[in-house]
């Protein structure tokens, strides 16, 4: 077991706590199943628990060298189209955003460091849902408000999730969060989904950032956990229902733009069935300049237990239509509001 300091951003003090190897469900997932995920074998995983948080499991990242370019284009050219909801759908007509990719490309490809250059749309995208569509009023799902989630998603849970003692998960709702250096998250608990018994996934693409892991009650000195990418997160348990928060996003050591392991290419032997798409160099700049200043993460929920249905509801928005605001992916001066309120 080992002691680490891990520094705590909303109290500014140090908490010493105990982080010990977490052991992995190894028979679960062949190698060529991981192999196809894009993940390499789990017996060459590391997976860690921190004291006190049952049921947390941090895998640092266990992906293979270039196959995070997948899930980094699929979630910033192909998950934003329709019939997907985002933000952008709030305050813009449908016929625009149906291509946010391509009419984003070419500005970002331009793009110098100048702070007063316009934001291009995919650099305005703020959330993402599939699956179920998360209702960012009701804070609720619905039945009538779903479409079909991603295939390769669908089997990169699968693995993750089977690796962990969750055998026979189901993706059906994800919710991908798009970052940038002056963006947070709020502390909040992921409580929507109507079983609990079921792990929440967490993958982190881009830049690093702060994670803040509380308690069952907002308040006290959650622990604060470095997250860089293609690092994996599972809640389950008793951590599947804590209070937690990204407070910072922060840019890569040494002033890199890239982190290193982004810069490396795909492997030209990918094993039969792959769900891993091999990305263009044209597109992979795209994904590249995007990511100089933005982190994406993408959290995988089953939301109904097998045979489990969704109650009745009546005076309810049944299509379950995004939020008059970005109440989930809150920006600087919100969070601000949140860290008093902790």
């Amino acid at each position: 077991m080992t002691v680490v300091f891990l520094l705590c951003s909303f109290t500014r003090s140090v908490f010493f706590c105990q982080v010990f190897r977490s052991q992995l469900s190894i028979s679960s997932v062949s190698d060529q199943d991981a192999y196809r995920a894009g993940l390499q074998p789990v017996s060459q995983w590391k997976a860690y628990g921190l004291k006190g948080y049952p049921g947390f499991i941090f895998i640092p990242n266990p992906f293979l060298p270039g196959c995070q370019r997948h899930w980094v284009k699929q979630c910033l050219k192909l998950y934003p189209q329709k019939p997907n909801v985002c933000n952008l759908d709030l305050h813009m007509a449908p016929e625009e955003t149906i291509d946010l990719w391509g009419q984003s490309k070419e500005q970002l490809r331009r793009k110098g460091s100048g702070k007063k250059e316009p934001r291009s749309l995919l650099e305005k995208l703020r959330w993402v849902t599939l699956g179920y569509h998360y209702n960012w009023d009701t804070k609720k799902y619905s039945a009538n408000h779903h479409t079909p989630f991603p295939s390769d998603l669908v089997f990169l849970s699968e693995q993750v999730a089977a690796a962990c003692g969750f055998r026979g998960f189901q993706a059906q709702a994800g919710i991908l969060n798009y970052y940038h250096f002056d963006s947070s998250l709020g502390i909040h608990v992921d409580e929507s989904e109507l079983d609990h018994s079921r792990p929440l996934l967490s993958f982190s693409f881009g830049q690093s950032s702060i994670f803040l892991l509380g308690g069952l009650r907002r308040g006290g000195g959650p622990p604060a956990l470095f997250m860089h990418t293609g690092d994996i997160m599972v809640m389950s348990g008793l951590s599947r229902l804590l209070y937690h928060a990204v407070p910072r996003v922060l840019p890569g050591p040494g002033g890199a733009a890239l982190p290193a392991c982004l810069e490396q290419a795909q492997s030209s032997d990918l094993p039969a069935g792959s769900v891993i798409e091999r990305s263009s160099e044209e597109d992979w700049q795209v994904c590249a300049k995007y990511l100089q200043s933005s982190r994406i993460n993408m959290t995988v929920r089953q939301v109904l237990s097998d045979g489990q249905k969704f109650p009745e509801e009546s005076g309810t928005n049944g299509k379950g239509q995004a939020p008059t605001k970005d109440g989930h992916h809150q920006e600087k001066s919100r969070a601000k509001r949140h860290k008093t309120d902790s």
